[in-house]
């Protein structure tokens, strides 16, 4: 596998890991309801926790890998495929479009949790009573989850493309293995073999007479 893969590779799940470790650590240091305390009938005093940059550290490590993968490989919607029926092109397609789809939601889980748990004294009214809002459980964890999930299938996404490009490339070149230089198809001439028999002598008679017949 060559140097370039691996280290592309290599940066996306590290980036990968560290979305996933800050989102669940996030999760675990939200704000809590006990933690909320009332200060005046309309007022709620919220602690500071490091929910909020543990869920931005996240969701910018998320996009980071994202778009490392998408220049990596480039547009898949403007690449020609010569061999419709490659297996590995097919993967691809279907990993890079389950990829989008849980990176989209797990950078909105992520980043709708950061921000709803850096409130300042911010109150909810329902029904002419107040209320204090805080994040529910499983927000920043569903997140480092999907955002997990993502980060592998994009890295599938783009083992399955350097695949197919390989063997798209030894289909080509094997397809043709007589071609010399410049397309021209090099052989070797034939020429008939001659005959080792000798000349053959014909009576004159026998000549006079089957010309006459």
């Amino acid at each position: 596998m060559e140097t370039k893969v691996v280290l592309i590779c290599g940066v996306v799940g590290f980036l990968g890991l560290l979305s996933a470790a800050t989102g669940f650590g996030a999760e675990a240091t939200r704000i809590k309801g006990s933690e909320v305390h009332v200060t005046t009938p309309t007022q709620c005093a919220y602690p500071w926790t490091p929910a909020l940059p543990l869920g931005l550290t996240s969701a910018v490590a998320l996009m980071i890998a994202q778009v490392i993968i998408n220049v990596a490989t480039g547009c898949i919607c403007c690449r020609k495929n010569p061999n419709p029926s490659n297996s590995n092109w097919t993967m691809a397609l279907v990993f890079f479009v389950v990829s989008w789809f849980t990176f989209i939601i797990a950078f909105l889980l992520l980043l709708t949790g950061a921000a709803l748990n850096d409130q300042h004294g911010e109150d909810s009214i329902y029904f002419g009573n107040y209320y204090c809002y805080v994040v529910k459980p499983g927000v920043f964890a569903g997140g480092a989850v999907l955002s997990l999930a993502s980060v592998s299938l994009g890295i599938l996404y783009y083992l399955s493309l350097v695949r197919a490009k390989d063997d798209n490339g030894r289909l080509w070149g094997a397809s043709a293995p007589n071609q010399g230089v410049g397309g021209i198809a090099m052989g070797q001439p034939q020429i008939p073999p001659q005959s080792t028999q000798g000349p053959v002598f014909v009576h004159e008679d026998t000549y006079m007479r089957r010309q006459f017949t």
